[in-house]
């Protein structure tokens, strides 16, 4: 195990314990008090780019571009963080929320050391001529696409809740809302458990594994604040499995 790997490994305890310990202090739980702010559209994009910027360009540069090993799971990469750098934030209702820019600065960090983590795994998958077309990537791959369109659903209906210009808090319905708070969290974490089956890394262990050490405190987090908010949320509503947790 590469150094970079072993410490994507450490940061997903440590950051679990951090965000159960402090929820991280930005839409619904925005509060003063953590320095500099940017924009919250500009802001995600900067946060994502690195994501979508690192893999593509040390995958396309190597060697082993034209690899069916390398390249295929990048389209799915590609696919994801181009939706999470262009088009989800193209597609937020404009609002005078900010960022914390140290939490960019910490995302931006953590893609960065991702990236090139799942980017030697592509790579030296494709030099050693793993098979493509196993049993794993179909699993994986079927994972993944259930995963993003979960998460792009769960998207789509937290922001028609608003229309132009409003600002309140409303409580989401229908789709996977029905029976958990953070559908687009369980969509993510489901997401990269398929690239992890389907690349078959450590790499994707190791991603899927922060996503839901990142992901899973935050649904904690918003499962109370909905809780707290609205006298009416519905009672047999779970935080991010239906029916278990």
């Amino acid at each position: 195990m590469t150094v970079p790997l072993m410490v994507q490994f450490l940061l997903c305890p440590l950051v679990l314990a951090s965000l159960l310990w402090v929820t991280a202090p930005y839409g619904r739980h925005y509060r003063p008090g953590w320095g500099p702010r940017l924009p919250n559209r500009t802001a995600w994009m900067l946060m994502e780019l690195p994501a979508l910027l690192v893999i593509s360009a040390l995958v396309l540069l190597s060697p082993v571009r034209s690899q069916p090993q390398a390249w295929i799971p990048l389209c799915f990469w590609v696919s994801h963080y181009g939706y999470r750098t262009f088009v989800f934030p193209a597609l937020m209702q404009p609002s005078d929320k900010t960022f914390p820019a140290l939490l960019v600065l910490f995302a931006v960090l953590f893609n960065v050391l991702n990236g090139y983590n799942n980017a030697a795994a592509l790579t030296g998958a494709a030099e050693h001529h793993a098979p493509v077309f196993s049993a794993h990537f179909f699993i994986g791959a079927v994972i993944f696409i259930a995963g993003f369109a979960l998460h792009f659903q769960a998207d789509k209906t937290i922001r028609q809740l608003r229309k132009p210009g409003e600002s309140d808090y409303r409580i989401p319905n229908g789709g996977l809302f029905r029976w958990v708070s953070s559908p687009n969290y369980l969509g993510e974490i489901i997401e990269w458990t398929g690239w992890a089956i389907m690349t078959w890394s450590l790499a994707g262990v190791a991603f899927a594994l922060f996503t839901f050490c990142n992901l899973a405190p935050r649904a904690i987090s918003n499962h109370r604040w909905y809780r707290s908010r609205f006298a009416d949320y519905p009672a047999e509503r779970r935080i991010l499995v239906p029916g278990i947790f």
